[in-house]
């Protein structure tokens, strides 16, 4: 990715920090975060999360204070400008899609139409 190019997803301090300690309790060394979108879900399409050490050449790798986060090109049409949140409250936590491109969305917050 050239300096000048702008990251197809951003992470927020508060993601970055879930991540490295999801990252560290698993003991994943190698890889990153692979965000995508998956056919399905309320809304018609699904975010998808997981980590990943395999990255192709149609994936985008973006670097945020350390984690690698991997984008595959057809996941980066939907998710292009979307920034990942971390939220905890007393109850429980989670990773929040903040996608611009999400003309609807679904209130379990994991599905959305473009």
């Amino acid at each position: 990715m050239e300096a000048t190019q702008k990251p197809i997803v951003t992470l927020t301090e508060a993601a970055v920090k879930e991540v490295k300690r999801l990252m560290e309790v698993q003991g994943i060394t190698e890889g990153g975060l692979r965000l995508g979108v998956k056919g399905g879900g309320c809304s018609g399409l699904s975010y998808t999360l997981n980590f990943d050490d395999k990255i192709t050449e149609f994936d985008t790798v973006c670097e945020f204070d350390g984690v690698k986060v991997i984008v595959d090109a057809k996941s980066a049409i939907y998710l292009a400008g979307m920034q990942l949140d971390y939220q905890k409250d007393l109850v429980s936590g989670g990773f929040k899609f903040l996608n611009p491109n999400a003309t609807k969305t679904c209130g379990c917050g994991e599905s959305f139409s473009a």
